[in-house]
């Protein structure tokens, strides 16, 4: 078996070690067997999304995400094609705006790809801190930190996970992230997935499933990861509980 991964423009979308999330998907691959190529794709390349299994879309700043968002209006539709067939996509901080309708900065409207029904606002402060959720999807929880200026509205979606601890989406609805069919978009930094192999198991199984059928990922020997997880977790639900 192998799984495609496309890594969408990281030369400008790649704040807070986004990078290490295509690492940690590639080795747990690895691990099992399972042949996982990278490819890399810069503003000018075009993209084949019918030989990508797993896109990445990563963080940038405000002036990044609007160089980006040209480029993308003319890949809007191959994506939503992508992501209905049931495409699996990890959206981070910027690459999570960006899959909405737009999101208003002091600078104006950068538009999104509207591949999901959520807005993003400018707010004040930004909204800065280690966060822990409660997702639906794992028994255990999902650590990372977060640093974003905006506040973003999800509507009927499904949240990717409900704030223990740091401020989510728009730190007043207690929500964090958004699941849209095979698509995650989340705030959260770190990088994510190396934190929380659960999330990365998530992902890589989605797209076994997608292009194999239903398969069951070999387990891996996950102490240590699973062991910081705990520590962060309680550390910071503790501090707000205390």
């Amino acid at each position: 078996m192998e799984i495609r991964i496309g890594h969408l423009y990281p030369d400008l979308l790649n704040l807070y070690g986004d990078r290490g999330n295509i690492q940690c998907m590639k080795k747990r691959c690895q691990w099992r067997g399972i042949e996982a190529g990278v490819q890399e794709f810069q503003i000018t390349d075009r993209i084949d999304f019918s030989k990508l299994d797993i896109v990445l879309l990563g963080g940038g700043s405000d002036r990044e995400q609007m160089l980006v968002c040209e480029r993308l209006k003319t890949i809007r539709e191959d994506f939503r094609n992508y992501v209905e067939d049931g495409g699996v996509v990890i959206a981070v901080c910027g690459g999570y705006q960006l899959l909405g309708h737009y999101y208003d900065t002091d600078d104006g409207r950068i538009e999104g790809l509207s591949l999901v029904d959520l807005y993003t606002e400018q707010g004040s402060p930004r909204l800065i801190s280690n966060i822990v959720l409660k997702s639906e999807l794992f028994e255990l929880p999902v650590v990372g930190f977060e640093n974003h200026g905006g506040r973003t509205s999800i509507g009927s979606n499904r949240p990717f996970g409900q704030v223990l601890f740091g401020h989510g989406n728009d730190g007043k609805s207690g929500a964090e992230g958004v699941l849209y069919k095979n698509v995650v978009g989340t705030y959260l930094h770190g990088p994510l997935l190396p934190k929380n192999p659960q999330v990365c198991d998530y992902l890589i199984a989605n797209a076994l499933e997608r292009k194999y059928g239903k398969q069951e990922l070999a387990p891996l020997e996950d102490q240590e990861e699973l062991e910081a997880n705990r520590y962060i977790a309680e550390r910071f639900k503790a501090m707000k509980t205390g």
